[in-house]
């Protein structure tokens, strides 16, 4: 397929996919329940967070995490005592239990109070043009403070090679701009531009298949280059085609 033709063809599939009507059926529904600026970045944070696995429980967790949160989850983080924190004993989403929960909420607070929230603590060095660095940067400070080993896990480090993908989803949700009403766009102090695609599986297997990436493995080797390609086709948005590869995979099996 011609770039000009791949280019139409995923143009398509963004327009159809990039839409309100999959909020209900995707884990960006969570945030989409509140309308201040920090809940919302708390509430994307802790959901994309525990996003693996199927999709049901996902948001179903999420719900009850919100739930467990107070329904006003900045309000919870800033203010929270540590007996508050007992009524988390229960919660379990795969490997993220009760302790890593804990964790998150004291890490978040510190991230609120030393450097004024999620979009300055993640935010890209201007000589830079992805989020490898900002993101490594970021697990050092969310665990500067006393925390629990186990927890690191549940921050991914670019630097070790990972793909990062539940991060680069919530960097999609709070920095991707535009009028369709799905992702948020909040952090104004951030460009489109610099995001890189949350790459799993699945959006994996429909690159591999479209011929925009070889590498086999969904490391960051993998996304640099799916990320040389994508911004061919949109330098300045170049996510918005994270709407097609996951469309494709998911609704339509084409891998």
């Amino acid at each position: 397929m011609k770039q000009t033709e791949l280019k139409e063809f995923l143009d398509e599939k963004v327009a159809l996919y990039n839409h309100p009507k999959f909020i209900k059926s995707d884990p960006i529904q969570i945030p989409h329940l509140f309308s201040k600026k920090e809940d919302i970045e708390i509430a994307a944070f802790m959901t994309a967070t525990i996003s693996w696995g199927n999709r049901k429980i996902i948001i179903q967790n999420a719900s009850k995490l919100m739930e467990l949160l107070d329904n006003t989850p900045f309000d919870f983080v800033m203010n929270h005592q540590e007996n508050d924190l007992k009524s988390f004993e229960n919660f379990v989403h795969r490997t993220f239990n009760s302790l890593d929960l804990q964790q998150f909420v004291k890490s978040l607070k510190h991230i609120y109070q030393k450097y004024e929230g999620l979009e300055n603590a993640l935010s890209v060095s201007p000589s830079e043009n992805n989020y490898q660095s900002a993101i490594h940067h970021f697990k050092k400070i969310f665990f500067e403070i006393s925390h629990e080993n186990r927890t690191q896990k549940h921050i991914s480090d670019p630097m070790k090679n990972s793909a990062a993908k539940r991060i680069n989803m919530f960097l999609r949700w709070m920095v991707r701009n535009d009028t369709c009403g799905v992702d948020f766009g909040i952090w104004k102090t951030h460009n489109p531009a610099n995001l890189s695609c949350p790459l799993d599986v699945h959006s994996g297997n429909v690159a591999r298949k479209l011929g925009i990436l070889k590498r086999e493995q969904n490391d960051w080797k993998a996304l640099t280059e799916l990320d040389k390609k994508l911004r061919k086709l949109d330098k300045n948005d170049p996510v918005k085609y994270d709407f097609a590869l996951f469309g494709l995979g998911a609704f339509e099996k084409f891998s």
